[in-house]
């Protein structure tokens, strides 16, 4: 059964820096590609970035191009996303999901099949 467990939400003052992580079990990580998404409350959900299963290639939303960057560590079953200049509008529940085999990077949530159950990003202004 596949699981991701992600972590390092919390809460920091516009402009902080946070490093969230997911860990994935029940499959083999390498082979997959990943990606992470946010729910605001009220919103629907958005994606984020994404990196595809070599870690050779990367994508971004606008809305964090330039203040994030997605990595992954095969060797750990982990995928990061470093969050930095955070706005009180990256606040949400970031999620982290799989992609298909050999897949990514795609900003397409109905590509990704499994998902984790969220780190809660709060920014205050």
């Amino acid at each position: 059964q596949v699981q991701l467990v992600e972590s390092g939400g919390g809460l920091v003052q516009a402009g902080g820096s946070l490093r969230l992580s997911c860990v994935a079990s029940g499959r083999t990580f390498s082979s997959y590609g990943m990606g992470w998404f946010r729910q605001a409350p009220g919103k629907e959900r958005e994606f984020v970035a994404a990196i595809n299963w070599t870690g050779g290639s990367t994508y971004y939303a606008d809305s964090v191009k330039g203040r994030s960057t997605i990595s992954r560590h095969n060797a750990e079953n982990t995928v990061s996303l470093q969050m930095n200049s955070l706005k009180p509008e990256d606040t949400a529940v970031y999620y982290c999901a799989t992609d298909h085999p050999y897949g990514g990077p795609s900003r397409d949530e109905y590509e990704y099949d499994y998902w984790g159950q969220g780190t809660q990003v709060t920014v205050s202004s």
